[in-house]
């Protein structure tokens, strides 16, 4: 039913590349769900998606685990609108979206979530302040990114030096040609 729902909206307002939404599952399911497994959100949690574009990892996350509150943001106006719709249709009660640049979002979560949105030490600095580090051990930000990674994190390390980074091979846990370069990266 996701997979449908995704195809549909995409067919009127391109929320995934066109080359894409025919590799759904592995390219943006299978990618989005992968954090779940590197950690367990913890029920009653809190987590921020930024940059959720169409709603990854949110949505998919959202699903897997129902007792923790998702709120997804994006800067474009539309593509909020589909995840809207898309939760709305799918019965997802765990999840909120909003249409805000991830410096203007309110409030404190446990986790922030995202997924090819921008290099580590900028958007690092967007949502730092927002992350609570005082409820669960695990939490952070888990960002996906993909490439090689070994500059970008130690320029993060430079700036954040307080700051712990760990990163997880997606090709450890998944097969497939499209997760040999995939990674998260854990910054608590």
């Amino acid at each position: 039913m996701l997979e449908e729902q995704y195809q549909d909206w995409n067919a009127q307002i391109n929320v995934i590349s066109r080359k894409d939404i025919d590799q759904f599952v592995t390219r943006h399911l299978l990618h989005s769900l992968s954090i779940g497994l590197f950690t367990t959100f913890k029920p009653g949690g809190k987590v921020l998606d930024v940059g959720t574009g169409g709603g990854f990892p949110g949505v998919p996350l959202a699903i897997l685990f129902p007792e923790v509150q998702f709120h997804l943001v994006d800067s474009i106006g539309k593509k909020i609108k589909v995840v809207k719709a898309v939760a709305e249709a799918i019965g997802l009660t765990n999840l909120t979206c909003e249409h805000i640049r991830a410096e203007e979002v309110k409030g404190q979560f446990d986790y922030v979530v995202s997924r090819a949105v921008t290099r580590l030490e900028p958007f690092y600095q967007w949502v730092e302040k927002k992350i609570d580090f005082s409820m669960f051990t695990n939490s952070g930000l888990y960002a996906l990114k993909g490439g090689d990674l070994k500059q970008e994190i130690q320029n993060f390390k430079d700036v954040f030096k307080q700051a712990h980074v760990d990163t997880y091979d997606l090709a450890d846990k998944l097969e497939g040609e499209f997760f040999e370069t995939k990674k998260i990266v854990f910054v608590n």
